[in-house]
Order: structure tokens, then sequence, then C-alpha cells
């Protein structure tokens, strides 16, 4: 400020001497000398504010009362202690108890009886040793059934296991013997001479054994071996050996699958086919095939494909001829996500050489005589397209559209009535069933719906429709058009729980004949038999009394439906039997 204040006064001085030094310059009033004493100095004053306190101006003024505070403390007695904080804990349940072995034994009705044992011994870290035990019998008979229906199934299970670094292998074994009697004679037959003298007990026994690998990191994969043997109390008698091996090969970022197979059944039966008026020659069977089958499998995202061919070379033998032929059959199949787990969509064309067998039958049909034809099945092709998916999280589906042609497809069929024969055992009467081969065209449907109601209950139902073409344009001999079936299983509580089977199976077709001497088997008088359709309840009700212990109450045919599974072959009334079941450590 004082800087400015000083360059200010110079200017202004600095003017006036030259407007002085004009004017002398023009009136010449000469010169003239001033002197500066004091520098200047300006000073600016300080500011202040007006100092004063308002007046109150009202007609009342109240005034404030002092307020005094005063506190008047009385002791207490107080026993109370604060308890330390401790963190919350969450509830653990205790793990199940887990037994290596049970027993379960029930009797019922109809003299049934049901049998099980189970253990599976760890030997040490690596190895384990598992034994099993079935059996089931009846002892019951039916009204208006002249000859014993008892049958017996008994069957122990025996196999080794050993877990290395990079594979694993062992070995099994196993025993069965099969009770069964051809009790369905016809109505026609009703002299009891001829009824006492018939002999209609069959036996059936087997015994198998085999081995398996399994290697990790490897060409070759896996590989199993099995034989068995299996024959009757009519002097029939059967070997199969089956022989399995597998390569994986990576090619790029795909798989190659080599799969090998070796499968040898060969036997024999002591009498003729029953259609025969005369038992001279028995039957000779000798069938072996070799197949390999190459296959290529590739992911894209949501696709799965696989791509593969089965080849086969079949040889088929009897005592007098042989035959063999190459088989070429498609083995593709895919899948595709269509909406992630809601909708996936899949289908496929696959054939087989299917290897039948004595055993195989007996097992679909224990009635069956001992003197039929044993021959493979040429399963052309079976092409199928489907959707399967979750509609909810606890509700899934399943539909299936089917098309498939097989030559050779076995049917059972009555035999016929032989008062030729007198064979040791009387299956000669109508009252044992022949195989059948015919070529045989299948258009089908299948539908599955599955429901998890919570974890507790679990329900399911699903129906199959099929239509039937055969070369010989007979029906398809006892084979039905329509299956169905509904199972739930319910866990009520903590101690209780259910289980439910319902099945229904459409009719069939069957026919009885009678052997005529001298003319063609075609031309034999026959009459056809219609197979009512029928449906059967199941249910079991259980009480889980332990850990250990465990009571059942099984029920069969709970509908009392007089039905014939097999014509002639009326099955028992309702069914009831009950046991228990016992878990322990072996």
């Amino acid at each position: 400020m004082h800087t400015y204040i000083k360059f200010t006064l110079i200017t202004f001085l600095g003017c006036i001497q030259i407007g002085i030094a004009q004017e002398t310059e023009e009136d010449d009033l000469g010169t003239e000398t001033v002197t500066v004493t004091k520098a200047y100095s300006p000073t600016v004053s300080d500011a202040f504010k007006i100092k004063s306190s308002p007046s109150i101006n009202d007609s009342i003024e109240l005034q404030k009362k002092p307020i005094n505070y005063s506190i008047f403390s009385v002791p207490v007695a107080s026993t109370f202690t604060p308890a330390k904080g401790k963190a919350s804990k969450v509830e653990k349940l205790p793990p199940p108890v887990l037994y290596n072995s049970y027993a379960s034994v029930g009797v019922g009705n109809y003299g049934n009886a049901t049998a099980d044992f189970y253990t599976s011994r760890a030997l040490n870290r690596d190895e384990r040793l598992d034994i099993g035990l079935n059996h089931i019998s009846s002892r019951g008979d039916l009204d208006g059934v002249v000859l014993s229906n008892i049958f017996s199934d008994s069957k122990l299970d025996a196999s080794y296991s050993k877990r290395d670094r990079d594979m694993d292998w062992g070995a099994d074994v196993a025993l069965q013997h099969q009770l069964y009697n051809w009790y369905g004679l016809p109505t026609t037959i009703t002299d009891p001479a001829i009824i006492g003298s018939i002999d209609e007990r069959q036996n059936y026994y087997m015994g198998e054994a085999g081995a398996h690998i399994n290697v990790e990191d490897a060409i070759f994969t896996n590989a199993d071996i099995a034989y068995r043997r299996f024959w009757d109390a009519v002097k029939s008698g059967e070997n199969r050996v089956v022989f399995n091996a597998g390569t994986s090969l990576p090619v790029n970022d795909e798989t190659v699958d080599i799969g090998f197979n070796v499968d040898y059944v060969n036997g024999n039966f002591k009498n003729s086919d029953v259609n025969s008026a005369t038992n001279l020659v028995g039957i000779e069977y000798r069938n072996i095939q070799a197949s390999i089958n190459p296959s290529l499998t590739m992911l894209r995202d949501d696709l799965s494909l696989r791509l593969g061919v089965n080849l086969v070379y079949g040889l088929n033998a009897d005592a007098d001829t042989s035959d063999s032929n190459f088989y070429i059959y498609p083995a593709v199949t895919a899948s595709y996500r269509l909406l992630g787990e809601n909708a996936i969509a899949y289908g496929g064309i696959v054939g087989e050489l299917k290897q039948n067998s004595y055993y195989d039958f007996v097992e679909e049909n224990p009635y069956i005589s001992p003197t039929i034809t044993i021959a493979p099945t040429d399963k052309q092709y079976n092409a199928y397209l489907g959707l399967k998916g979750q509609l909810l999280p606890n509700l899934s589906y399943n539909v299936k559209a089917f098309y498939s042609a097989e030559n050779k497809s076995p049917l059972f069929k009555l035999n016929p009535e032989n008062d030729f024969r007198d064979d040791e055992k009387g299956y000669y009467y109508g009252n044992s069933f022949e195989v059948f081969y015919d070529d045989i065209k299948t258009l089908g449907f299948f539908a599955e719906l599955n429901v998890d109601v919570n974890r507790n209950f679990t329900l399911g139902v699903n129906a199959e429709f099929l239509d039937y073409s055969t070369e010989t344009e007979n029906p398809a001999w006892n084979l039905p058009t329509t299956k169905a079936s509904v199972f739930l299983d319910y866990q009520i509580g903590k101690k209780w729980f259910t289980r439910a089977n319902l099945f229904y199976v459409g009719e069939r077709e069957d026919y009885s004949s009678r052997v005529v001497q001298n003319i063609p088997q075609r031309d034999y008088p026959a009459t056809l038999i219609n197979l009512e359709s029928y449906f059967d309840v199941n249910l079991q009700v259980g009480y889980r009394y332990t850990d250990q212990w465990s009571f059942f109450i099984k029920g069969a045919n709970l509908t009392n439906s007089d039905y014939q599974n097999w014509a002639n072959f009326p099955v028992q009334g309702i069914q009831v039997l009950g046991g228990a079941t016992y878990k322990f450590d072996f």
C-alpha cells in the first residue's frame, strides 16, 4: 500500500514540475528549489463495533426457579453372576452304523419261504471277499391243479477282488439249484391212471467261474472271462465260455474304443423234439461267434456322438450240418442337450448277433422242455429316438419310440400233446413249452415318469405299447402288446417304511395242438388260446426296531387275480409273507 502511495505521489509531483517548467519557459519565471524534509507516511484507523445490550420490554418477566438434585441410595443384595459367552455349535447327526453282513428269513401261506444272507469282508486295505446266498421256495397246492406245483430256487455267490495302484482284478464263482414241475396239464387229460404215471419234476443245476481285470492308463483297459456249466435231471448239458477285452486309444481330442468278444456255447439234449412222434435221436448244438467293435466317441459342448460298427463272424452247427456267416451291424448313438438338463434328445441305431443258450431260456421260462433248438438271434437293427430330462427339480421323464427287425427271434409256444412218446419225464402232455423261431419286426413306444416328492417318498410310472409283424403271419406267441407298472417307495418317519409295485400285462396268444403220425407239423389239429390280461399288486411294509433288527410283511397278488402267466400254468392267489432281517458284523 505504501509503495502504491509513493508511486502516485511521485508521478503527481512529476506532472506538476513539467507543467511549471513549461510555464517558466513561456513566462520565464526563473528557477525554484524544493526541499523534502520528511517522507509521507499515511495511516488507517481501526474499525470498531457498537457495544450495547438490548433491553427487555415485556409486561411479565418470568424468573427461572433453581432445581436441586439428590440421590437416595439403598444397598440391594444380589447373587447373579454373569456367565461367560460361548460360541454356538451346530448339532451333528450321528453317523449311520454300518454292518458288513445281514441275514433275512421269511415264511408265508402256500408254504412260501425266503432266506437271504450276505457278507462283505475287507481282508486288508486292498482285498475284499463277498459271499451271498439267496433262496425262495413254495410247497403250497393250487386249486384245480392235479400235479405237484412246488418250486425252489437257491443260489450261492462268492467273489474276491483286489485293488492295486493302477489296476483292479478279481475272481468269482456261483452255484445254483432250481426245482420246478410241469404242472400245467390241459383240461383234456382227466384219466387218473395217466395223471398218476406222470413224473412232472425237473431239476436244474448250474456252476460258474470267472475272472476280470481293469487297467488304468494302458492300451488294453479291461478283460474278463467266464465259464458256465448247466445241466438238468434229463441228462441235458450245456457249456458256455465268454471272453471280452477292450482297448481305448486317444486320437487328437477324440477317443477310439475297440472291443473284442468271443462267445462259445455247445450242448446236447437226450430226447427228440416233442413235435416228433418218435424219440430216436437227441439234439446237439454248437455255436461260436467272434466280434470286433470299433467306435469313435466325440464330445462337442452339448452334443455327444458315438460312431461305431459291430463286425461279427458266426458259426452254427449241429450233429449233421454247419453254417457260417459274416455280419455287419450299426452301432451309432447320439444325445444333444436342447435345454440343458430339462430336455435331452437322444437316438441311435444298433444291432447284434445275440447268443442264445439253454440256461437263458430256463431263466425266462422254467417250464420249457429239454428238447429245444438253440440258435442265435440276428438282431439286424434297433432304431430309436427319444427325449428325456427334468420338468422340475424333482420330476423327470423319458419318452422313446423305436422300430426293430430280428431274424430267428425266439418265442415260447406250448408243446403239443404227444400220445406216442414214453420219455422218462412227463413233459409231452401239452404241459411244457418249445422255442419257436420267427422273423419279427416290432414298432414300440415307451414312456416313463419319476417323481421325488421329497427325500422320503419316490413314485414312478411307466408304460410300453408294442406292435408285432411276423414272417410266418402268426401272432407273436406269448408276447403282450401292452405293459405298464407303477412303483413307490415311502419312508414313514424313522421307523416305518413301505414299498409297492403294481404292474399290468396285456393279452397274449398261444395255441394247443396234438401230434398226428405221418402228417406235417403245420397240419396238426390246433386250438388258439387267448391269455387274458392281468393286473398284479405287490406291497411290502417294514418296521426298523433297532439299527440291527427290522421286521417286514410282504403281500403279492393282493387283487387275488386268477390269471395265467403261461398257458395252463395258473399262479397262486393272495400271498402274505412275514419275516425279519438282522444286520451284524461277521
